[in-house]
């Protein structure tokens, strides 16, 4: 008799404490906050927006021209991607210094490379990139047709939400032409392609738009 009440005894002790255990994982479940999404991972961003270069193929030439610049970038892990840049320059921003006033200078460019993001602080991340491609002046009978051409660039993203961001950058990017700009008779030896040398030319470049990430 002793035994069988010293069991019974022993089985309602955990039968007991199984609702104190349900009632305290109920107030854990309700006070715990829930657990956070992993941010969407995004393999690719596009890049549309104003963009600007100098113009110094052109001798004796500060002209700035201004036109649509545009890029696709394919991102491999967070840090790293590899970016496709085409841009074309047609409307001046300034007063062009050259003796031949008829000139209309305009600017194609396609250029690709790596690029290496890095976060600054919160919604400012950084990137660093390297371009290489060609480049083609046209307006002012420039040689070569394309020019190899190729430079390094920084830029900053502010970032509006998970998929959209602001994006302001520049470049500086070399190529080399040879551009006629003096008409004949004006005493300047470099009146056509064939009795100039094609020099280095470096155009600093900015642009300023949107990107959409996916």
């Amino acid at each position: 008799m002793k035994r069988k009440l010293l069991l019974s005894i022993l089985a309602m002790v955990p039968a007991a404490f199984m609702p104190l255990a349900a009632t305290s994982q109920l107030i854990h479940d309700r006070e715990a906050p829930p657990a956070e999404k992993a941010a969407p991972t995004q393999k690719y961003e596009v890049f549309a927006g104003y963009g600007y270069t100098s113009l110094n193929q052109v001798n004796q030439s500060r002209y700035g021209l201004q036109g649509p610049n545009v890029s696709v970038t394919r991102d491999w892990g967070r840090f790293f991607g590899i970016t496709a840049d085409g841009a074309y320059y047609r409307y001046p921003i300034s007063t062009p210094d050259v003796q031949n006033s008829t000139l209309t200078p305009s600017v194609d460019a396609f250029l690709i490379g790596p690029v290496l993001h890095a976060n600054l602080f919160r919604r400012y991340d950084a990137f660093f990139r390297a371009l290489i491609g060609g480049e083609h002046t046209g307006g002012v009978n420039a040689s070569p047709n394309i020019s190899f051409a190729g430079g390094v660039g920084v830029g900053i993203d502010y970032k509006l939400s998970p998929r959209f961001a602001l994006r302001m950058s520049g470049d500086d990017i070399a190529s080399s032409f040879v551009a006629p700009v003096y008409p004949a008779g004006s005493g300047n030896a470099c009146t056509t392609t064939s009795n100039c040398s094609a020099h280095e030319r470096r155009n600093s470049r900015a642009s300023f738009g949107l990107v959409y990430k996916f």
